[in-house]
C-alpha cells in the first residue's frame, strides 16, 4: 500500500500545478512559528482549511526538505484522525477520499532548515530573520503552494523575546506577555493572496504610526538607533499612499501598511502582501535624501498592493501587469511629488534605455516570460503611458479601476486588462496590441513623439546638445534652460564651466563634480566649495578630483571632510581613508588603524555594498591581505547573489595576478 501510494504521489506530482486548484480550493493557513535561532531553523504547527470543488484521493503542498510528524485531518466539524501522507519531491501528499463540496482541516507539525527564502543574519550583533519569497521560494520555509492562482488567507503567530518584533502580513491582534519575558504575537489577514507574499522579519525595530486619510495604518519601523532618519528615510510617504488611492481609483484593499528596512537584503525592496520589505541601504539622512532616497522604491512597493498583491498575473507571459503597472504609478506619484519635468525626463531615460537595448539585440516581447527587467519594468510603464495617451485620462482611469474590482483577489492576464480598456474606449485595441506590446521592437521613435507632443521641458532638452561643440553651448550654460539640459551640457563639454555656473542648484553643481575631473586654475575656490554640499556624491567626487589635481593642499582636503561617513555603503569614509593612506605625512601615527578598518569592512557583519567597496579599494591598492582573502572566500557562500558573484570574479583576478 505504501508503495502504490508513493507512485500515485510521484505521479501527482507531474501534473502542472495550476490543475490542483481545479479540485481542491485552500481557503486558510494559520501558522504558529518557532524561530529557532541558534540553528537556523524555523518549526511550525500549521492548520490548513481548504474545500473540494471534486473529489480527489490525494492533495498536495509544496515543502522543500522538510520533515513532518502529527499529521491529521477533520472532515467538517468532526474531530481529527491520522492522516496517510509522503513527503516526495519537495512536496507533502496528503491520502484520503476527499469528496466534493466538503470542507476539511489539516493539521501537522513541521520543520526546515531553508537554504533560501528564509534567512538568519547578524546586525550589531544582534539576531535578525527575514524572508523574500518572490517566485517559488515561500516553500522553502513555510509549507504553502507554489501556484500563484492559488490565493490563502495566511496568519502567522510566534512567541518571542520581548526586545525583539515579530512582523508579518496583516494586523497585529494579539501581543499576549507569557513568563520569562516572552510574548506571543499573532498577525491576521482578512483577505487572500498568493503564497510568495508571505512573509516576515524578526529583529530589533522600534515603530512609528500615522494614519492615511482613509484610515489606513501606515506602520514606519526602523532601528532604535535611526530615530533622525525616519522622516529623510519615510518622506513623502503619507503624501504617495493619499495619491494613489485618488488616482487609482480603487480604495487600498489590505488593513493596514507596514515597511521594514533589513540588512543586506536581495533586492531593493519586496511588495509583500501589506507587508514591504526593503534593504536598509536606503534608510538615509537629511543629506542622504538628496541623493539616493527611498521615494521611487517606496512608491513602487506601494502601487503593488494593487497590482501584483490584489490581482496578480497568471503566469510569468503576463508578468508585466505586476511590473509595468508598479513602475507607472510609482512614476505618477513621483510626479505628484517633484513636477511635471521629473516625470517627463524619467520616461525620458526609459525611451533611450529601451532603444538601446533593442539596438544591442537584446529586445524582447513584453509578453516573452524570459525577458529583461527592463522590459517589464520601463516598457511596460511606457505601454501605459501611450494607452492613456490614446484612449485620454477618463477613460484609461475608468478601466483601470473596473479591471481591478472585477479580478480583485484574483489572477489575471493581458487579455483582461486590454478587455475592460476597450469596453470604455468603444474600440478595438488589437493593432495597439500588436505593436506596442507583442511586438519584439520597443516603438521608441513613437514614444519620443508622445513626450515631444505632451512636454515643452523635453523639446528644450532634446534642442541643447553640445556633442558637436558650438557657439551656443556657453550661453546654455550662462542663462535659462532646465537643469537636466545643464548637466547634459557639463557632461558634454566640461571645460566650459565657470565660476558663474557653480550659482546653480544641487543638480549642476553634481555634474561639475562628476564630469570636471581636470580643475583649472581659474575655478579651484568654487570647486572646493562643493565640499560643503549636502550631497555624498558630491563630496565623494569632489574630494577625489582635488586631491588628484592639487597634490600641495590634500592635507587642507583631507581635514575638511575626515569626520564625513556618506551612505550607509560608507562611500565617503572609505575613500578618505585610501587617500589618506596615499598621502605621506598626514596623520602617519594613524596609518595602521586606518588599513585596518578599511580591512576590516571587508567582513561579515557588513553589508554586501559595503564588502565590495572595502575590497574594490584593497585589490586597488594591491593589499588584499590574509583576512581580506579569507572574508573574500566567505562571501562566496554569501545568501546575497550579487555579493557572490563579485568574490567569484575578484579570487579569480588575484590568481592570475
Amino acid at each position: 500500500m505504501k508503495k502504490f501510494f508513493v507512485t500515485i504521489c510521484v505521479f501527482i506530482s507531474g501534473l502542472s500545478f495550476a490543475q490542483q486548484t481545479e479540485y481542491v480550493d485552500f481557503k486558510r493557513a494559520n501558522g504558529m512559528l518557532n524561530i529557532v535561532l541558534d540553528s537556523s531553523m524555523v518549526k511550525g504547527k500549521v492548520w490548513y482549511n481548504l474545500d473540494m470543488t471534486k473529489s480527489a484521493d490525494s492533495i498536495f503542498l509544496d515543502a522543500v526538505n522538510m520533515t513532518f510528524k502529527n499529521v491529521e485531518i477533520s472532515v467538517g466539524d468532526s474531530s481529527t484522525q491520522k492522516l496517510d501522507y509522503s513527503n516526495v519531491d519537495n512536496k507533502i501528499y496528503f491520502k484520503y477520499p476527499f469528496q466534493k463540496n466538503q470542507a476539511y482541516t489539516i493539521y501537522f507539525d513541521y520543520s526546515a532548515k531553508p537554504k533560501q527564502a528564509l534567512y538568519f543574519l547578524k546586525r550589531e550583533n544582534a539576531p535578525q530573520v527575514w524572508t523574500q519569497g518572490q517566485g517559488k521560494y515561500t516553500s522553502h520555509w513555510f509549507p504553502s503552494l507554489d501556484d500563484v492562482n492559488d490565493k490563502i488567507i495566511f496568519n502567522l503567530s510566534t512567541v518571542k523575546q520581548s526586545e525583539y518584533r515579530f512582523i508579518a502580513n496583516g494586523l497585529n491582534t494579539i501581543n499576549s506577555p507569557l513568563q520569562d519575558g516572552l510574548v506571543k504575537v499573532s498577525y491576521q489577514m482578512q483577505k487572500p493572496m498568493s503564497s510568495y507574499l508571505l512573509a516576515m522579519v524578526y529583529g530589533k525595530y522600534n515603530k512609528k504610526t500615522k494614519t492615511s486619510k482613509s484610515g489606513i495604518p501606515l506602520e514606519y519601523y526602523y532601528y532604535p538607533e535611526d530615530s533622525l532618519k525616519v522622516e529623510p528615510t519615510y518622506r513623502y510617504s503619507e503624501q504617495m499612499f493619499n495619491f494613489l488611492e485618488e488616482e487609482i481609483g480603487f480604495a487600498y484593499p489590505w488593513q493596514n501598511y507596514k515597511q521594514v528596512p533589513v540588512h543586506d537584503f536581495l533586492y531593493a525592496g519586496m511588495e509583500n502582501t501589506s507587508l514591504t520589505i526593503f534593504s536598509d541601504a536606503f534608510v538615509v539622512d537629511e543629506i542622504g535624501f538628496n541623493d539616493k532616497n527611498y521615494v521611487n522604491i517606496n512608491a513602487h512597493e506601494l502601487a503593488h498592493q494593487w497590482f501584483g498583491d490584489l490581482v496578480t498575473a497568471k503566469s510569468g507571459e503576463h508578468h508585466w501587469l505586476q511590473e509595468g503597472f508598479a513602475t507607472y504609478y510609482a512614476l505618477l506619484a513621483e510626479r505628484d511629488i517633484f513636477g511635471d519635468n521629473y516625470f517627463y525626463y524619467k520616461l525620458l531615460k526609459s525611451v533611450l534605455e529601451l532603444s538601446r537595448q533593442d539596438l544591442s539585440g537584446n529586445g524582447t516581447s513584453l509578453l516573452d516570460p524570459k525577458s529583461s527587467s527592463l522590459t517589464f519594468y520601463q516598457r511596460g510603464a511606457w505601454v501605459l503611458h501611450a494607452l492613456k495617451d490614446k484612449v485620454g485620462d477618463v477613460v484609461f482611469k475608468k478601466a483601470v479601476k473596473n479591471y481591478l474590482e472585477k479580478h480583485q483577489f484574483g489572477n489575471v492576464e493581458t487579455a483582461d486588462f486590454i478587455s475592460q480598456v476597450e469596453k470604455q474606449y468603444g474600440q478595438s485595441l488589437s493593432h495597439f496590441v500588436n505593436y506596442w506590446i507583442k511586438n519584439k521592437a520597443f516603438p521608441y521613435e513613437e514614444a519620443y513623439d508622445i513626450l515631444k507632443r505632451q512636454s515643452t521641458f523635453i523639446n528644450e532638452y532634446a534642442m541643447v546638445d553640445c556633442e558637436a561643440k558650438t557657439s551656443k553651448c556657453e550661453e546654455y550654460l550662462k542663462y535659462y534652460v532646465s537643469d537636466e539640459a545643464k548637466v547634459k551640457v557639463i557632461s558634454q563639454v566640461p571645460e566650459l564651466v565657470t565660476p558663474e555656473v557653480f550659482n546653480n542648484s544641487f543638480k549642476v553643481r553634481q555634474a561639475i563634480s562628476k564630469h570636471v575631473t581636470k580643475i583649472p586654475e581659474s575655478i579651484k575656490s568654487d570647486y572646493e566649495s562643493l565640499l560643503n554640499d549636502k550631497s555624498y556624491i558630491t563630496v565623494e567626487n569632489a574630494l577625489y578630483n582635488l586631491w588628484v589635481n592639487f597634490p600641495l593642499e590634500r592635507s587642507k582636503y583631507l581635514s575638511k571632510t575626515r569626520k564625513t561617513i556618506g551612505f550607509s555603503d560608507k562611500n565617503v569614509r572609505m575613500l578618505w581613508i585610501v587617500l589618506n593612506l596615499n598621502t605621506p605625512y598626514y596623520d602617519a601615527d594613524n596609518k595602521q588603524v586606518l588599513f585596518d578598518e578599511l580591512k576590516g569592512y571587508t567582513a561579515e557583519k557588513y553589508n554586501t555594498d559595503v564588502r565590495i567597496k572595502a575590497f574594490n579599494y584593497l585589490n586597488l591598492m594591491k593589499s588584499c591581505s590574509e583576512e581580506c582573502l579569507s572574508n573574500l572566500e566567505k562571501a562566496k557562500s554569501h545568501h546575497n547573489w550579487r555579493m557572490v558573484k563579485f568574490a567569484k570574479e575578484l579570487s579569480e583576478k588575484l590568481q592570475q595576478k
